[in-house]
């Protein structure tokens, strides 16, 4: 049986960006959101929203930006269906430069904050909210986050902010199953007035498994992407998590159109996905920014020599 308060984001743009610098081309996006917005999921996640004085476009591509342009550029002729959510970077996007909803063809911005900074997160979130946009706070490294730091950052949310869903994020790949109950346990209960979002990467190849723990543990807002193309090991495949969730308004056909067409050959350009150091990084709670740089080095498959660095380091 389905639970009609699930909402499904594909993050397949956004996430899957972090591996080359968001360079799609105009073709690729839009077919991404032809495939999204025809399969019935909820929001598309087509980038950042971030300061054009702090990145180059001559660096990075249009959904670094998702420039009101650059969004209908994605959605082309396109009737839109599916709703549109960007994700906010702390101190990488200018409040000001945010124009109310109303003139906006975005639907939800996501704020992405650590725990140390969720007094800065809660005061930007609010001010998002005021201009009429559905709003999450994305709790990023939780498994780095203390755990009464955590809770004192919970409650604040509860207390102090708008925000309409607060996600809980395993940035490193780290947590298991076990774990993502215990979490979506203690936010469900301080967050007594907040829907719960999760999203999951997949270096120990648990992206799919948290996410259905979360789902047991009635956690509504679940985050997927193509093929689980994202950073480094990737998300939690948006084809398994639709076909998963049985609700009849789900259509998986676009999206086997799609990883036909376009994604088998994307998998040949881009690296992304579950590898030996991805793993590592997961098991020891790392972020994979070191395994991302061994994966364009020439030992690249040096994963022995890799594991003894990492925890040699972490020793130290």
């Amino acid at each position: 049986m389905y639970r009609k308060e699930i909402k499904v984001v594909d993050c397949t743009i956004r996430d899957g960006g972090l591996m080359n610098n968001h360079l799609f081309s105009d073709k690729f996006v839009n077919s991404v959101f032809k495939a999204v917005n025809a399969s019935g999921v909820d929001y598309i996640e087509l980038g950042y929203k971030a300061d054009e004085s702090q990145f180059s476009r001559d660096e990075f591509g249009p959904m670094k930006f998702c420039s009101e342009k650059d969004i209908a550029k994605a959605i082309g002729k396109e009737e839109k269906k599916c709703k549109i959510s960007v994700m906010v970077d702390m101190g990488r996007v200018n409040p000001d430069d945010i124009i109310p909803q109303s003139e906006s063809l975005v639907d939800m911005m996501r704020v992405a904050s650590y725990v140390k900074d969720i007094d800065k997160a809660i005061d930007l979130v609010n001010t998002i909210k005021a201009k009429g946009y559905e709003t999450t706070i994305n709790i990023m490294a939780v498994s780095h986050a203390r755990e009464r730091e955590l809770d004192e950052a919970l409650e604040q949310i509860e207390k102090e902010s708008a925000v309409d869903v607060v996600y809980l994020v395993d940035s490193f790949g780290a947590l298991y199953s076990e774990q993502i109950a215990y979490l979506a346990k203690k936010y469900k209960r301080i967050l007594k007035t907040r829907e719960l979002g999760i999203h999951a990467h997949n270096n120990q190849q648990l992206a799919f498994a948290n996410t259905i723990e979360s789902i047991i543990n009635n956690i509504n807002y679940l985050d997927g992407t193509i093929l689980g193309i994202g950073r480094a090991a990737g998300n939690c495949p948006l084809e398994l998590l639709l076909g998963f969730l049985k609700n009849p308004k789900f259509d998986l056909r676009p999206i086997l159109a799609i990883l036909e067409s376009d994604f088998v050959k994307l998998a040949q350009e881009i690296e992304w996905g579950y590898t030996i150091p991805y793993m590592i990084t997961g098991i020891l709670d790392l972020h994979p920014r070191a395994a991302m740089k061994m994966r364009r080095s020439e030992k690249k498959d040096a994963y022995l020599e890799f594991y003894e660095q990492l925890t040699n380091e972490a020793i130290i």
